[in-house]
């Protein structure tokens, strides 16, 4: 991709978060996936940490990074993530959900959780790109986060990144109910729906992926809960129509975890 090109919408699979100390294809895939990029003037990323009853849009000028987790390596409590925020960028961003009947407000003190810090460690590490985290609504659909990616679509012709950052596989009832480790061998299951969410978006299979995950071939046994999969209907919607994308990686850690990250908006 030369510079001058289109930023695509990206959904990445954020993994655990000690994933920037963990020795794993995920961690070294996201660590050259800048390489594929024109560098984006600023970064927004859904995340599937940050929750809301509608659309908040982090404003601050300096986002702390947020250590939203407990029991992980002593080491990871120490890292930061020092990018920038973008007031004025988030104030378009409300703006522009609105505009498209979105209820959206600004959100001053909201810092980077580590399913916007996490990967963006690895892949912008000097931290000098300014970034925008923008809510999930739990208690919304699919189609409710397409509509959000799409009215936000015409910031990539501006050199904006968006990204959606969930899990394209999150049981994590499963993890805590086995004995997985970082290298385990994958569970079927997650494999399978992976490759099955990668083959719809191949396709262009747009309509099928906005119904709910449960009626997905294994939906369920992935994503009990939606928290992790609705990151991917935003970027989807950030991608335009007809959907085009590709998987970028494709792997999984701790046997059920898969890692997969997909290009949208080709």
């Amino acid at each position: 991709m030369r510079m001058t090109d289109r930023l695509p919408a990206l959904f990445i699979s954020h993994g655990a978060p000690s994933l920037p100390l963990e020795d794993c294809p995920a961690r070294d895939f996201l660590s050259t996936l800048a390489g594929r990029l024109p560098r984006p003037r600023a970064i927004v990323v859904m995340s599937a940490h940050y929750e809301a009853a509608s659309v908040h849009v982090g404003a601050s000028a300096r986002p702390e990074t947020v250590h939203d987790f407990r029991g992980f390596p002593a080491q990871l409590y120490e890292m930061t993530y020092p990018a920038p925020g973008d007031p004025a960028l988030a104030t378009r961003i409300a703006a522009l959900l609105r505009d498209a009947g979105i209820k959206a407000s600004e959100e001053p003190g909201r810092g980077l959780d580590h399913g916007i810090w996490n990967p963006l460690t690895l892949i912008y590490p000097q931290a000098d790109i300014p970034v925008v985290p923008l809510s999930i609504l739990p208690q919304e659909d699919g189609r409710t986060h397409y509509r959000i990616g799409a009215a936000l679509a015409p910031l990539r012709d501006e050199g904006v990144l968006l990204i959606g950052s969930g899990s394209m596989t999150h049981n994590l009832r499963r993890f805590f109910g086995g004995s997985y480790g970082l290298t385990s061998p994958e569970e079927p299951f997650a494999r399978q729906f992976a490759d099955w969410v990668a083959e719809r978006v191949a396709a262009g299979d747009l309509e099928t992926l906005l119904t709910p995950p449960e009626d997905w071939p294994l939906g369920r046994e992935n994503h009990p809960t939606d928290d992790h999969i609705l990151p991917l209907p935003f970027a989807l919607g950030a991608a335009g129509t007809p959907l085009t994308g590709t998987r970028w990686h494709a792997s999984t850690n701790y046997g059920i975890l898969a890692m997969d990250v997909l290009a949208l908006g080709l």
